[in-house]
């Protein structure tokens, strides 16, 4: 019999999973969101309860998938006192997600112990339409036996996986993609505004960092968005400050400088204080482009 599976956090991510599980015909039971209109929506489509209660989704998954935002809000869902994932949850497996810190990844494995539950870290790389397609790159952490448990599910969500270790160690390994990403694109938009204020042709130097050492998955996603200003939502520019900014606080830890990603972090702080949170992480270039804002003194 199909292990039932709920879900918490029916977002741009969170739904699209829910989605292609529903497609492969795995009994997704219940969703849960913040924001209720989401939840019975998704809820309606794929044929699944939409509850206000996080116990509920306990009580009706044997596997729970949380695709929550920040380290507060996995405190949040994971929480000791008051509606809980944890009520219930002996025997359950929580597969967590988020792009969080690894303490809190940590943390909130011990909680699920706690009570009988297990927890591991699936942690994402791709987007929206990856997650709808079944080809999702996952960085697993935790338990090597839990993470075997449901491999199966997780496969049939993805083109690739890699086991990273202990809970703990797939959020540092994302924190490190992210934080390459991050830095990657905030050069591509510097090179781009640079090209634009020298009055080249930007699709020939798009074409030209493509066949040389400037090349970038990067060029490959943004290139175009960033030289149209076509910022369409899939990883937001707040997301990308957050995770920056994860990665710093690890750096910190270790004692380590990171210059490029501190300058990179400071750059989407300015985005966002700008008002482009909610634009791609493409939208960096808004900074850098003469025509925009690339000349402002801020």
């Amino acid at each position: 019999m199909s292990k039932r599976i709920g879900f918490v956090g029916v977002g741009r991510m969170g739904a699209n999973m829910a989605r292609r599980l529903h497609d492969l015909k795995y009994p997704v039971t219940v969703v849960y969101d913040i924001n209720q209109k989401v939840a019975e929506e998704v809820a309606k489509e794929i044929g699944a309860e939409a509850t206000t209660k996080l116990a509920r989704v306990t009580e009706l998954s044997d596997v729970i998938f949380t695709v929550v935002s920040d380290d507060a809000a996995m405190y949040k869902i994971f929480a000791k006192n008051g509606d809980s994932l944890l009520i219930g949850a002996k025997g359950k497996i929580f597969i967590n997600t988020a792009t969080i810190s690894p303490k809190t990844h940590i943390e909130v494995g011990k909680l699920c112990e706690e009570v009988g539950a297990e927890a591991i870290e699936a942690c994402m790389a791709s987007s929206i339409p990856q997650a709808r397609s079944g080809t999702l790159y996952f960085m697993l952490g935790g338990k090597k036996q839990v993470v075997d448990e449901v491999e199966p599910i997780l496969k049939d969500m993805s083109s690739s996986m890699r086991y990273c270790g202990e809970l703990g160690s797939a959020a540092k390994v994302k924190a490190l993609v992210n934080m390459v990403m991050n830095i990657n694109t905030a050069a591509l938009a510097e090179g781009l505004g640079l090209a634009k204020a020298l009055n080249l042709d930007l699709n020939m130097i798009r074409e030209v960092f493509s066949q040389t050492g400037a090349n970038s998955r990067v060029l490959q996603t943004d290139g175009e968005d960033m030289q149209n200003r076509e910022h369409s939502c899939f990883f937001s520019a707040e997301h990308a400050l957050k995770d920056s900014g994860i990665a710093l606080n690890l750096a910190k830890e270790t004692g380590l400088n990171l210059p490029l990603a501190q300058a990179t972090y400071n750059q989407y702080q300015r985005l966002v204080k700008k008002g482009f949170g909610q634009y791609d992480k493409s939208a960096i270039s808004e900074l850098t482009f003469p025509d925009r804002h690339g000349l402002d003194k801020d």
